[in-house]
C-alpha cells in the first residue's frame, strides 16, 4: 500500500513539474512587451559621471520620448494586464508598452506624472521605502496620489540592497528578507490600501536561488533589466530596458521596437 501511495505521489509531482514546464514554455513563446525603466528625470549636472548619465534622462528628452510614444500609437499597460497576457494569452491593446519608474525620485511625480497624464498614459512606480519623505524623493501622500490616479505602486525593497546577497536570520529584526522585502511591501500596502503583488530587483540583479523567495511572498511578476529570462521562472524575471540619458528620440524608438 505504501509503495502505491509513493508511486501516486511521484506521479503527481511529475505531472506538476511537467505542467509548470509547459506553462513556462508557453509564457516564453509569447512575444515580449516593451517595458522601459526610468530613474532620475532631470538635466545633467557637471558632477554627474559618465555611467550615471545612463540613468538620468534630461527633462526635454523625456518629454520628447513620451510624445514619440503617443504619436506612434503606443498604449501603456499595467502589470495586471501583462500577467493576464503572459499566463492566459489575453489580448492587449495595439502597440502595448509599459513605463516603469524606480527609486521614488521626486521628479517622477513632478515631471513624469504630468507628461503621462498629458497622453493618457499610466505608469508603474517601484518604491524604495527608506527614501519616502526625504529631500528630493516622494512623500507617502504623493505615492498614494499616484495610486489613486490609476498608476501601480510596486515593491523595490527598503534601501536598494541586492537581493542575491540577502540572508535569513532566526531574529526577524536581522532577517534581510523581512527587512528588505516583507516590511517595505507591507508599508506600501498601508499607504495605498491595495495589495502589492509586483516587485523590481535593485540594480536588476537576481540569482536563481532568489526566485523561490520572491514566489513564496506572493509576487505575481518580478522585473529585472535586460538580462535573459529564467527558463523555469519567466514571470519572475521580466525584462526591461533603460531609456538612457544619451539616447536621441530615434534611438529610443529603435530600442523599443527591437529590444524585445
Amino acid at each position: 500500500m505504501l509503495k502505491q501511495v509513493l508511486s501516486f505521489s511521484a506521479l503527481c509531482l511529475s505531472g506538476l513539474i511537467a505542467n509548470a514546464q509547459s506553462n513556462s514554455a508557453a509564457i516564453l513563446a509569447r512575444k515580449q512587451v516593451p517595458i522601459v525603466c526610468y530613474h532620475q528625470i532631470r538635466d545633467w549636472r557637471p558632477t554627474d559621471g559618465k555611467v550615471s548619465k545612463d540613468y538620468i534622462i534630461p527633462i526635454a528628452a523625456f518629454k520628447q520620448h513620451m510624445k514619440m510614444l503617443a504619436d506612434s500609437g503606443y498604449h501603456t499597460i499595467l502589470p495586471d494586464q501583462l500577467y493576464d497576457y503572459l499566463t492566459t494569452g489575453k489580448a492587449l491593446p495595439s502597440k502595448p508598452i509599459m513605463l516603469t519608474f524606480d527609486d521614488t525620485d521626486l521628479d517622477q511625480f513632478t515631471i513624469a506624472r504630468p507628461e503621462l497624464k498629458k497622453y493618457g498614459f499610466k505608469g508603474v512606480f517601484f518604491v524604495m521605502t527608506v527614501s519616502l519623505g526625504r529631500p528630493h524623493y516622494m512623500s507617502k501622500e504623493q505615492v498614494k496620489q499616484l495610486s489613486d490616479e490609476g498608476n501601480v505602486i510596486a515593491s523595490h525593497t527598503w534601501d536598494h540592497h541586492r537581493v542575491d546577497r540577502y540572508k535569513h536570520d532566526p531574529n526577524p529584526k536581522k532577517d534581510d528578507w523581512v527587512i528588505q522585502v516583507d516590511k517595505p511591501t507591507q508599508k506600501l500596502e498601508e499607504i495605498t490600501g491595495k495589495k502589492i503583488t509586483y516587485f523590481a530587483y535593485p540594480f536588476g540583479v537576481w540569482k536563481p536561488y532568489d526566485l523561490p523567495e520572491i514566489k513564496k511572498r506572493g509576487f505575481k511578476l518580478a522585473f529585472q533589466l535586460a538580462d535573459k529570462r529564467d527558463n523555469a521562472n519567466p514571470l519572475l524575471t521580466v525584462r526591461r530596458i533603460l531609456d538612457s540619458g544619451y539616447w536621441t528620440t530615434k534611438t529610443f524608438s529603435n530600442s523599443v521596437r527591437h529590444s524585445f
